[in-house]
C-alpha cells in the first residue's frame, strides 16, 4: 500500500473524552483489571475519540471470552448484553442508563497483531483501556492510522482483510461519507475488484450499511461512490435495471440517475447547513418561507425519518422500466410505474430484511409519490382528495409530499423554473395546512357503527359493511355528511345505486 507502519506504540497523545464518559470507562477498565483481563480501546472508539466526536458505542478488545465476562459486566452496570455474532464471540452490552453500548470483541493474538487483521487503518489503532480513560494514552498504530486519520484517508490495512468479510467493502464508502474522507486509489481498486462479494454478506448487515450511508450528511455522495465501486448493483441489483433507461424530455435525467438525484435534491432541502449554489439557497428559502406556519417541520422530517425517506427517494421510480411503453402518437409513459414500484420495492426491503413499519411506509410513498400533483391539476385540492390521499398513505402522507418535492427537482435538473418551484411547493403547503388546522378531515370522528348501519338497514357483516362505513367517512371528509342522519341517508343512497348498477 506504500505506507510505512509506524512503530507498535507511537506518540503519546491527548484523548479528549467527556467527563461523564471518561468516569465510565475508568470503572469498566477497572472492571476488567480486577479480573486479570488485558483491555483495549480499538476501532472506532479510538478513532472518533482522537477527533474529539460524540459517540455512544465503545469498541473493546479483550483478552477473554466475550460470551463468558458478558454477563458479569452486564450486571455489575445495571444493563443487558446480546450475542452480535456466537461464532465469532461479538457481544454487545446495552447500558441505558448511561446511554451507551458496548462491543466486546477477543484479541486474536497479541494487540498490535490483532489491529493487523483489521479493515482500514483509521480503525486499526488501539490503546489500554485505562489510559483512554485518563484521557491521554500511548497510542498503538501498527498501520499508520493517526496520520490517515489527520490526512481524512480511508486506507486498507491489507486486500485479504476486506475480503475475509465482504461488509467491509461497503463499510469504507460508509466510513468516507460519514467522516467526509477519500478512499485512497488503492484502496478503492481492491473494492471494485472484489465489489460483487458484498452480496454474500448477511442481508441484515448490508441493511444496516445502506441505512447508515443514508442516514449520513452524504447519502448522494455515498450512492454515487457505491456506484462507481460496483457495491450498489450487488446490494441493490433490483435497481440496477433503471440505469440507461430514457425519459420524456420534460426529465434532465434518464430513471437511474433520475433516482440518484432525487436522493440528493431531498438532502439539500432538509440539510442543517445552508448550500453554497445561489439556486439551491432560494429554493430551501422558498420552502421553508411558505411552511412558516409548521416551525418543526425540517426537525420532524430528518433524523430517521428522514432516512427512511431517502430510501423512498431511491426506489420510487424503480418500476419505470417494467412499465415503459409508447402511445400512437410516439409519446413515451410509464402508466402504472408507482404501483409496480411499490411491488418490486416491498420485495427488496423484504429481501434486505427492513423492519414491516418502515417497509411499509416506503412502498406507500411509492405507491403515491404521484398523487400530490395529480390532486392539484384542476385547481386547489379538494377536502376528498386530501382524506383520500391521507387515509392511502397512512402515516406517510407528509413523507410523500416531500418526495414529490425531491422528485420535481430531479426532474427538471437546472432547467427548475421560480415558478414552477413555487406552484409546486404551494400544493404542498396547502394539503399539509388542510391537514394540520382541519384533522376532521383527515380523521372524521365517528358518527355511526356497524352494528347501528346493520340494525337501521338490515345488511349483515362483512365487506359490504365496511364499505359503507367508508363511504360514510369519505362523505363527512367533503363535508356531506354532517350527522347521524346524512350518514344513513348517504348509506341508502349506496344500497340503491349498488342494487341498481348489479
Amino acid at each position: 500500500m506504500g505506507r510505512e507502519p509506524a512503530d507498535a506504540v507511537s506518540n503519546v497523545i491527548e484523548f479528549p473524552l467527556s467527563v461523564r464518559l471518561r468516569g465510565l470507562v475508568s470503572e469498566i477498565a477497572a472492571f476488567f483489571e480486577g479480573r486479570g483481563v488485558p483491555a483495549y480501546a480499538v476501532g472506532g472508539f479510538v478513532r472518533d475519540g482522537l477527533q474529539g466526536r460524540t459517540f455512544n458505542d465503545l469498541d473493546i478488545a479483550i483478552a477473554a471470552d466475550p460470551l463468558e465476562l458478558a454477563p458479569a459486566i452486564a450486571e455489575a452496570f445495571g444493563g443487558s448484553f446480546f450475542p452480535l455474532d456466537e461464532e465469532r464471540r461479538l457481544v454487545r452490552v446495552l447500558l441505558p442508563e448511561a446511554g451507551v453500548h458496548l462491543d466486546l470483541q477477543p484479541l486474536k493474538g497479541p494487540i498490535e497483531e490483532d489491529l493487523g487483521t483489521r479493515d482500514f487503518t483509521i480503525d486499526a489503532m488501539g490503546a489500554e483501556l485505562g489510559q483512554a480513560a485518563a484521557g491521554r494514552l500511548a497510542l498503538i498504530d501498527p498501520t499508520g492510522g493517526l496520520a490517515d486519520l489527520r490526512g481524512g484517508i480511508v486506507r486498507a490495512v491489507r486486500e485479504p482483510n476486506l475480503i475475509e468479510d465482504p461488509l467491509r467493502l461497503l463499510r469504507g464508502v460508509r466510513l468516507a461519507v460519514a467522516l467526509g474522507f477519500e478512499i485512497e486509489p488503492e484502496t478503492a481498486e481492491m473494492i471494485q475488484r472484489s465489489s460483487s462479494l458484498v452480496a454474500t454478506a448477511a442481508a441484515e448487515r448490508q441493511r444496516d450499511e445502506l441505512v447508515l450511508i443514508l442516514a449520513s450528511g452524504s447519502a448522494g455522495r455515498g450512492l454515487r461512490m457505491m456506484d462507481e465501486l460496483g457495491l450498489l448493483p450487488a446490494v441493490l441489483p433490483e435497481l440496477d435495471v433503471t440505469r440507461g433507461v430514457d425519459q420524456p424530455k420534460e426529465h434532465h435525467w434518464d430513471v437511474f440517475n433520475h433516482s440518484l438525484q432525487t436522493v440528493g435534491a431531498m438532502e439539500m432541502l432538509l440539510a442543517a447547513e445552508e448550500p453554497e449554489a445561489e439556486m439551491h439557497r432560494w429554493l430551501r428559502q422558498e420552502l421553508w418561507s411558505q411552511l412558516g406556519w409548521w416551525p418543526q417541520a425540517r426537525a420532524e422530517m430528518g433524523g430517521e425519518r428522514g432516512t427512511i425517506l431517502k430510501m423512498a427517494c431511491l426506489l420510487h421510480d424503480i418500476g419505470k422500466p417494467e412499465t415503459k411503453s409508447f402511445q400512437e402518437d410516439g409519446r413515451m409513459r410509464f402508466f402504472g410505474h408507482a404501483e409496480a414500484g411499490a411491488t418490486i420495492a416491498g420485495k427488496l426491503l423484504r429481501r434486505l430484511r427492513f423492519p414491516s413499519r418502515e417497509s411499509a411506509q416506503v412502498t406507500a410513498m411509492i405507491d403515491a409519490h404521484m398523487r400530490p400533483l395529480q390532486m392539484a391539476q384542476q385547481g386547489a385540492p379538494t377536502n376528498r382528495a386530501i382524506y383520500r390521499f391521507f387515509r392511502d398513505t397512512g402515516g406517510a402522507g407528509a413523507d410523500t409530499l416531500f418526495l414529490s418535492l425531491a422528485d420535481h427537482l430531479a426532474a427538471v435538473g437546472p432547467r427548475v423554473t421560480h415558478e414552477g418551484w413555487r406552484r409546486h411547493v404551494a400544493i404542498v403547503s396547502y394539503i399539509l395546512r388542510k391537514a394540520s388546522e382541519e384533522r376532521e378531515l383527515i380523521t372524521p370522528p365517528r358518527l355511526i357503527d356497524g352494528d347501528e348501519l346493520m340494525a337501521e338497514l338490515g345488511i349483515p357483516p362483512g365487506r359490504e359493511l365496511g364499505r359503507i362505513l367508508e363511504v360514510i367517512r369519505e362523505g363527512q371528509a367533503a363535508g356531506e355528511v354532517k350527522s347521524r342522519e346524512d350518514g344513513l341517508r348517504l348509506a341508502r343512497q349506496y344500497l340503491e345505486q349498488s342494487a341498481t348498477s348489479g
